[in-house]
């Protein structure tokens, strides 16, 4: 009886290990309670995977930081995997998650209809399925590492175990702890290489404990489909010709997967290799057999030998890869060719295969070569959206965040930005161009190239609570974004600003003054430079009407003249400024028309009202400076102008001198100006307080005649009376005919050749205001004031930049001159697009949304989503205010700048779609003057034409072309050319004015995304 127990047992091991019966009931029947699905909000139950390779490459074990960290951001979970209480209990006891894992993802990004814009996919080169894989590969890749995986006699096995291999491997385990030059393999099948690869800490065996995990995972997730594991087995093979790890190769990183070893370590074409191992190699041929085929197949012989060989090479090189595809690659060489001559002797390749691939040598690559990347202007909106990924979730490199299972929806509107994007990118060719009405008055000049032109766009769409961004795209072929990523000159653009300004001291002054009577308004106390409050006190003491409303319309009724021909020092200096048109110099015209007509005097003017209202509002402090001589906050303005002026000296002559040898400078100094021994000694004891007069006489001798006379009586003489001690340094430098912080700065370089405009300027700081001693005497009140009002309007200038700021100005100062009313400061489209932002919205900033929501490891265990949830936005202007500048923006394009948009966008019911917005062009130049203020030469660096509109009461946005240095100054063309660009594009944007359209409908509200339709989860 005991013996046939025995037997039945034996008998019953025997048949599970070949037929594996009893596992496939169990372990199917677990199957069920693994299924998992995805509930509303956050899910206690979830369990993301520890630190395997693959876990951490996808981004699921740092699922819950960067959940913390969106959460920080304005992002809710809005879904989750609930995990089942089987799945939660075979993790506890240290099983990886039973499911069907991906073997290709990456980082995908779907518009806000769905539709892709950008997909990374790793590895890159798969087999879609098993019926595409060369039988040979499958049958080399068996031999050398799961012969029985395959074996259709028992349809119901257990590919995690090969018995007798794993047998073999517990024995030679064994003998290896007595004997440790005893080989001891590990016995692996391909399905528990794939658990180690994938999931195992650093994608390594350490203990027997880890081995026994992998195995008993890969045994459950091969039963996930029911007792037959034959489909089960197929996708493991070609799971792990798809995955298998081989280390990295420099210039493409890590290579996953037959596929992209191919490519990475030998340069070789995926499906060439296929079409090549999937041919027939040729057979001797039979008599009737034409010649001509039998030919063409033997020509391919060494190529499918080559092919085949680098092959066999990877497989064997995924044992050690870190070791073989780098100082092991003779070793691999010739194990490739042992096992060349193993598999040919047991039959699994022909002779003549072997033969053909004996002599081939392999030669891997150093380097990886990537080919030409895809145009950057095509994919500007997905590089932007990655970017504000990137920065979101922390990830210090777009490499990391490719390589994410994750697909994020973007507001971007693919329809329109595929539309805009093509014509931008067309117009490099001038008959495009031409086509898109671009060569005219105003426009390009016939001749000219537009492929030197860069052009972009951006539009926006405002919600209840955010501003979409629809389409961001633009025609430079480099990652650069010159939207955001760039300080522009974006000329007239800025009267927008300024006017913004101006309206908002016009509303702080209604506020102020609106509820006194007629007699509290003429008591009050204005300085006679404050034209502004002055207009302000008339207007409210006339009004009948004392709305805020009336008030602000009456500011933009205010006329100013637009001549030319006035002086204004402004920015330490004399400016003469210029109107765009000729026929606007002899007019006088109100607010309303200057910003319609775009008309530089009168802001320029504006801007001088503006800066006087701030000077003169600070309690009267301006005024007391300026008359009384006695005011003690005199000096304070007077050396924050010496230490100011001084700076400016110093960093100039710095750059001048930084670098050259003593000798170099010396002579750059005193180049052009007239050499007299009194002036040479003056700047030489400047230079070298503490020589002698040798040193003297050898200076001398240098920059005098020859005849000169350096006789020591004379010497001394020069000595005694321009010897260090005589002057002060404003003099020596007066005597010397050189700025006396020209000569400081040659002096110290002198001594301390290696230091930094830092350095030097910390060390100037006495200097600086000993230089402007002769400023601080009461004899020079006149100057004083010069340098006082200069110094008042730079701090007018800071408080209007504070104003700006708080509206999107994008900078950290702005230039103290009244041309920043015409773009000398500087902008960027982004920060104009969100000025017209804030006036579209009313007075509201509000956020703006470029991601809308987030699907984790879709079709996971792990599936998590989130959705952007913006917050409250912040009201930064009066809704009169912009309600006047919305009436003003639309009468640019009514009867100004930008008229050719008129009419351009209709309704379906016929009624037109207002357009408004504002035009600008820039010219910067980099001038260069000489004496007496005479320009000596003028450098176009760019040219910008702007255009930032508003599209009814829920579009807005910017377009724009630029060129710049050496191209620019060729060019002539005005924002004539961002306006015919737009109402080229408005065929484009016609949907967006005709209904619901990427889940806003027609009133504006927003609908929030559907991350569920993304993918479908999959469970068992």
């Amino acid at each position: 009886m005991l013996l046939v127990a025995i037997l039945w047992i034996v008998y019953a091991v025997v048949d599970e290990a070949q037929t594996s019966r009893r596992q496939a009931a169990w372990l199917s029947g677990i199957a069920p309670q693994l299924r998992y699905r995805v509930q509303p909000g956050s899910n206690a139950s979830i369990r993301f995977p520890g630190v395997g390779p693959f876990d951490e490459r996808l981004g699921y074990h740092q699922i819950p930081e960067l959940v913390q960290r969106l959460k920080r951001q304005g992002f809710a979970v809005t879904g989750q995997v609930e995990m089942p209480p089987k799945m939660i209990e075979l993790i506890a006891q240290g099983l990886f998650a039973p499911y069907r894992e991906k073997t290709q993802t990456g980082l995908e990004l779907r518009d806000c209809r769905g539709q892709p814009l950008f997909a990374a996919r790793y590895p890159e080169r798969v087999y879609e399925r098993f019926e595409t894989v060369p039988t040979l590969l499958i049958d080399s890749l068996l031999f050398i590492e799961n012969r029985e995986l395959l074996d259709e006699e028992f349809p119901l096995r257990n590919p995690a175990i090969e018995w007798d291999r794993f047998g073999k491997a517990v024995v030679d385990q064994l003998r290896h702890r007595v004997d440790e030059s005893h080989s001891a393999a590990g016995g692996s099948t391909l399905a528990t290489q794939i658990e180690k690869y994938r999931h195992s800490p650093e994608g390594r065996t350490e203990k027997a404990r880890e081995k026994l995990r992998q195995m008993a995972s890969a045994s459950l997730r091969a039963y996930l489909d029911g007792e037959n594991t034959l489909p089960r087995r197929r996708q493991i093979v070609v799971d792990y010709l798809n995955t298998v790890p081989l280390s990295a190769q420099v210039g493409f990183g890590e290579v996953n997967g037959i596929g992209d070893g191919l490519w990475a370590w030998y340069g070789r074409d995926f499906a060439e290799v296929n079409r090549l191992l999937s041919t027939p190699l040729a057979e001797p041929a039979p008599s009737r057999r034409p010649r001509n085929a039998l030919a063409f197949k033997q020509a391919l012989i060494p190529r499918q030998a080559l092919a085949y060989k680098q092959a066999l090479s990877l497989m064997i090189a995924q044992r050690r890869p870190s070791y073989f595809l780098a100082e092991g690659e003779p070793v691999l060489h010739q194990l490739t060719d042992s096992y060349l001559r193993v598999m040919a002797d047991t039959g699994v390749i022909t002779p003549q295969l072997r033969d053909a691939a004996l002599p081939i040598p392999l030669k891997l690559h150093a380097q990886f070569t990537s080919p030409r990347p895809a145009s950057f202007a095509g994919r500007k909106a997905a590089t932007a959206v990655r970017g504000k990924l990137q920065a979101l979730l922390a990830m210090p490199r777009s490499y990391d965040l490719d390589r994410l299972d994750l697909t994020v929806v973007s507001p971007l509107d693919g329809q329109v930005q595929g539309a805009a994007s093509t014509l931008l990118r067309g117009l490099s060719d001038p008959a495009q161009a031409k086509a898109a009405g671009l060569y005219g008055y105003h426009l390009l000049n016939e001749g000219d190239d537009t492929s030197k032109i860069m052009f972009s766009f951006t539009l926006f769409e405002r919600t209840g609570n955010s501003n979409l961004l629809r389409v961001q795209t633009d025609s430079f072929d480099q990652p650069f974004d010159i939207n955001e990523g760039a300080r522009l000159d974006l000329g007239s653009t800025a009267k927008l600003r300024t006017l913004v300004t101006y309206l908002e001291l016009v509303a702080e002054l209604h506020a102020r003054w609106s509820g006194l009577s007629a007699q509290q308004l003429a008591a009050l106390s204005i300085s006679r430079r404050d034209p502004l409050a002055l207009w302000a006190r008339e207007h409210l003491a006339k009004a009948d009407d004392r709305s805020l409303v009336a008030m602000l319309n009456a500011a933009m009724e205010r006329s100013y003249s637009a001549s030319p021909y006035e002086g204004f020092f402004t920015g330490g200096g004399l400016h003469h400024f210029e109107n765009f048109e000729p026929e606007d110099n002899h007019r006088t015209m109100s607010v309303r028309e200057a910003i319609t007509r775009s008309v530089n005097l009168v802001f320029i003017r504006l801007m001088r009202d503006v800066v006087h209202h701030v000077m003169a509002r600070s309690e009267g402090e301006s005024a007391a400076l300026i008359d009384d001589p006695d005011n003690p906050k005199r000096s304070e303005y007077l050396a924050r102008f010496a230490d100011k002026e001084g700076r400016e000296f110093i960093g100039r002559f710095y750059r001048k001198y930084a670098g050259k040898p003593a000798q170099e400078a010396e002579d750059l100094m005193l180049h052009g100006a007239r050499p007299t021994p009194v002036r040479l000694a003056a700047a030489f004891y400047g230079l070298e307080p503490n020589a002698g007069v040798d040193r003297l006489s050898q200076f001398l001798a240098r920059h005098l005649a020859a005849n000169a006379d350096l006789s020591n009586p004379t010497l001394q003489n020069l000595r005694d009376k321009h010897g260090p001690e005589r002057w002060s340094l404003a003099d020596r430098g007066y005597i010397a005919g050189l700025h006396p912080l020209e000569l400081w700065v040659v002096a110290y370089l002198r001594q301390h050749p290696q230091a930094g405009l830092g350095e030097v300027l910390n060390a100037s700081s006495a200097q600086r205001q000993e230089v402007y001693t002769w400023l601080f005497k009461t004899r020079h009140k006149g100057a004083q004031d010069a340098r006082i009002r200069n110094l008042l309007e730079v701090d007018a200038f800071a408080e209007i930049h504070r104003a700006w700021k708080r509206l999107g100005y994008p900078f950290e100062a702005l230039t103290p001159s009244y041309a920043t009313a015409l773009g000398a400061s500087g902008d960027r489209p982004a920060a104009l697009a969100e000025l017209m932002g804030i006036i579209v919205n009313r007075g509201m900033r509000l956020p703006v949304t470029r991601i809308a929501a987030l699907q984790f490891a879709p079709g996971t265990p792990y599936e998590t989503r989130l959705a952007y949830q913006p917050p409250k936005g912040e009201r930064v202007l009066q809704p009169e205010i912009t309600d006047v500048l919305r009436r003003a923006l639309i009468g640019v394009v009514e009867d100004g700048t930008a008229k050719r948009l008129k009419g351009a966008l209709v309704r379906r019911d016929g009624s037109v779609v207002e357009i408004g917005g504002k035009t600008g062009t820039g010219d910067h130049r980099f001038d260069t003057y000489g004496h007496g203020g005479q320009l000596i030469s003028s450098r176009v660096v760019n040219r910008s034409a702007t255009f930032v509109f508003l599209i009814g009461d829920r579009y807005f946005g910017t377009m724009m072309a630029y060129v710049h240095e050496p191209y620019a100054a060729h060019y002539k063309f005005t924002s004539a050319m961002p306006a015919q660009l737009l109402k080229v594009l408005t065929p484009a944007l016609q949907p967006l004015v005709d209904g619901v359209t990427c889940g806003v409908a027609a009133d504006g509200a927003a609908r929030q995304p559907e991350p569920v339709a993304l993918r479908a989860t999959r469970a068992p």
